[in-house]
């Protein structure tokens, strides 16, 4: 069946809807037509994109802490936990040996000459947010 017979059997509403579609397309990518200043091209159209939060690092170490650290160190890093020393204030250097390679930095004296923590690399990215929120409860 042709086209224009098709249409010509639908009501006169719907067949000019159906007009309008096939003609103009039915999306806004279209190219704008010639000589028409209001015609706004898909970029014109989108909304600016918002800007992204700002990081909250302290809040962010928090989280990791409280999800992989107080198994072995206390909710409250002030206070020893039942395996793992206190750990508030500690350097971001030290923070990276322990997580990184369960090693401490050149030159530094452990609070508890152990080998029980194990090395977690998959914290590698979360160390500078474990380190801001360490600092601040230091």
């Amino acid at each position: 069946m042709r086209f224009e017979s098709w249409v010509r059997r639908l009501r006169p509403a719907a067949a000019l809807a159906v007009t309008i579609t096939v003609t103009l397309g039915c999306s806004d990518d279209r190219e704008p037509a010639a000589g028409r200043s209001d015609a706004r091209t898909p970029t014109q159209a989108a909304a600016p994109a918002a800007a992204p939060e700002p990081v909250d690092l302290v809040a962010q170490g928090r989280g990791v802490y409280m999800g992989s650290c107080i198994a072995c160190h206390n909710p409250d890093p002030k206070v020893d936990g039942a395996l793992g020393p206190a750990v508030a204030g500690a350097s971001e250097a030290l923070i990276e040996a322990r997580v990184m390679r369960a090693e401490y930095p050149a030159g530094y004296t452990p609070k508890r000459d152990t080998k029980q923590m194990i090395a977690m690399p998959f914290l590698k990215d979360k160390i500078p947010a474990l380190a801001a929120y360490l600092a601040s409860e230091g």
